[in-house]
């Protein structure tokens, strides 16, 4: 149930429905999240009166809730979707949806090949395959998020470019669906995901593919590759969200990022949700020449530069729909089971399903098991997230053979 209060009630964390009273004309475009106290103090100077909040969306410490900004009136935040009530809401099981979200993980990796060998040839890309896998991983996503997060994880280290777009869109995804973004958004976010490096196609792959530190020149030249992507988008007839993410996912809060140095105000709810979901696959991606982090490694960097490069609530958020170990993550049980992530556990992220298939102290292959922490034996529990590396195990290997089988 809606309520009407005065300006001078209004407090961060409430949910603006829309302007009731004012002595300007003032026209907040959408519903949003009043984040902070200067917010309002520019809604007070521009003639704002009384609003109509929404009790129940109100952000507290113990309940997070969509970071929509109501800080810049003109540009809030879009209304939720009625479909996303409940983000983890799942209508088919993982094993139901993986073959299916293999697929079009599949179709997006062929996709990326052919953009990258149109933009070589001299050609404008073609948007609209972009657009259908898009909305290809909105419906897998809202079918069963765990099959896509899967996949995510089980990473090539010679198809970085490829796999590094794909992954930042599908998880971009599933941080809006949480978010309880509208679907015409949800759309724009992900397309322009799927785009956001193809820039790079730009840069020399010696600089690209070098495995020591990069030059200051090279580096300089690297920057660059954010401002092709937006050029490329631009050309190719798109704009709006897309646009944006893909031009300004490397720029920060405090102004340090590139190529274009915007700040604070100056980056949106979009730019900020790319800047932090492009870091994090970033940092736990597997490449010739680097060894990927594990999530939680992955989202305590990350926390290093909360409220300074990266959006700090958003940056919780996305911790929370993600989840410390997200599905397809290798762990190491207290019984000395090994195995990957099958199913997460919103209600309790550190009690998830495992699908066990080695025995750390006896170093051998067992029969493939998968254990519920969160029911039956209590004794079990889950020690850490481990690399491949420590037992020598081929993971990609396990996973087609075992998971998509």
């Amino acid at each position: 149930m809606h309520e009407t209060i005065s300006i001078n009630q209004l407090k961060p964390g409430m949910f603006v429905v829309q302007v009731s009273k004012q002595t300007g004309s003032v026209k907040i475009k959408n519903q949003g999240w009043v984040k902070t106290a200067a917010a309002i103090e520019k809604l007070k100077k521009v003639g704002v009166l009384e609003v109509i909040i929404d009790p129940s969306k109100t952000l507290t410490k113990d309940k997070p809730a969509a970071p929509e900004q109501v800080s810049k009136p003109p540009e809030t935040q879009p209304p939720a979707t009625p479909a996303a009530a409940d983000p983890w809401a799942s209508s088919v099981s993982v094993e139901a949806e993986m073959s299916k979200a293999s697929a079009l993980y599949n179709e997006a990796k062929n996709l990326q090949m052919k953009a990258f060998a149109d933009i070589k040839a001299g050609l404008v890309i073609d948007v609209a395959p972009f657009k259908d896998v898009a909305q290809g991983f909105m419906d897998s996503v809202f079918r069963q998020q765990d099959a896509l997060t899967c996949l995510t994880r089980m990473r090539e280290k010679d198809a970085y470019l490829m796999e590094h777009s794909i992954n930042v869109s599908i998880l971009i995804t599933i941080f809006a669906k949480h978010l309880r973004l509208d679907s015409q958004l949800t759309h724009e976010l992900a397309t322009g995901a799927l785009l956001h490096d193809i820039g790079k196609i730009k840069i020399s792959d010696d600089i690209l593919q070098k495995p020591g530190k990069l030059t200051e020149q090279e580096f300089l030249e690297v920057q660059q590759h954010a401002r092709f992507s937006k050029e490329i988008l631009e050309q190719a007839g798109l704009s709006g969200v897309a646009v944006e993410i893909a031009g300004y996912h490397h720029e920060r809060i405090d102004g340090t990022g590139y190529p274009f140095g915007v700040k604070g105000e100056e980056l949106s709810i979009y730019a900020r949700m790319a800047s932090i979901v492009d870091v994090y696959d970033a940092l736990t991606a597997e490449r010739v020449y680097k060894v990927g982090m594990t999530p939680i490694q992955a989202f305590k960097l990350l926390n290093e530069g909360a409220g300074s490069k990266f959006d700090e609530t958003l940056l919780t958020l996305f911790i929370q729909c993600i989840g410390v170990h997200p599905v397809g993550t290798l762990v190491k049980l207290s019984n000395h089971k090994v195995g990957i992530v099958s199913r997460s556990n919103p209600s309790n992220p550190l009690k998830p399903t495992v699908k066990v298939f080695y025995n750390a102290k006896h170093g051998r292959y067992v029969e493939v098991e998968d254990i519920n922490l969160a029911k039956g034996r209590t004794d079990i529990t889950l020690e850490a997230a481990i690399k491949p590396e420590l037992f020598n195990l081929d993971l990609l290997r396990f996973f087609k053979t075992s998971v998509l089988s």
